[in-house]
């Protein structure tokens, strides 16, 4: 299933954008604790118990975005232990990576923003993703023929 339609389909579902919600309703323990100076956040999975650790310093809107991050790894790389997501490494070149920032953009930024008129860069720093980050954000298929932003 594609990153898109699974994050719709958990909206839909469970009528929430929240990634502390959605945390919640799967039963993934976030935990806030210090993580260093450039780590923002990690997920773990071990017996059976999944884990969001997120560094405890970090503002709201990286917090959330932290979350949503490695919530993705929750839903798309179940199993894995992931690497430390750090500040440095939004862009990175790694797929699990790429894929759970991608995750976390569908979730963050809501379609009615992109149909309402905002562009995609406009939409992300109101939804409080990381500028570099809002071209990952895919546009609601029926206004990908006016799709403005990129």
């Amino acid at each position: 299933m594609k990153i898109r339609h699974l994050v719709q389909k958990l909206i839909n579902t469970y009528g929430t954008l929240d990634p502390f919600k959605l945390s919640e309703i799967q039963k993934i323990e976030v935990i806030h604790e210090y993580l260093g100076k450039f780590t923002w956040g990690y997920y773990s999975h071990i017996n059976r118990i999944s884990f969001i650790h997120i560094h405890e310093s970090l503002s709201e809107a990286e917090t959330r975005f932290t979350c949503a991050h490695e919530l993705g790894h929750h839903y798309l790389h179940p199993k894995v232990n992931t690497p430390f997501l750090k500040k440095n490494t939004l862009l990175s070149l790694d797929k699990i990576e790429r894929e759970a920032n991608q995750f976390a953009v569908e979730l963050l930024i809501p379609d009615q923003l992109l149909i309402d008129g905002m562009t995609v860069y406009q939409a992300a720093e109101a939804s409080g993703v990381p500028g570099e980050l809002a071209t990952l954000k895919k546009p609601p298929a029926y206004i990908c023929r006016t799709w403005v932003g990129y």
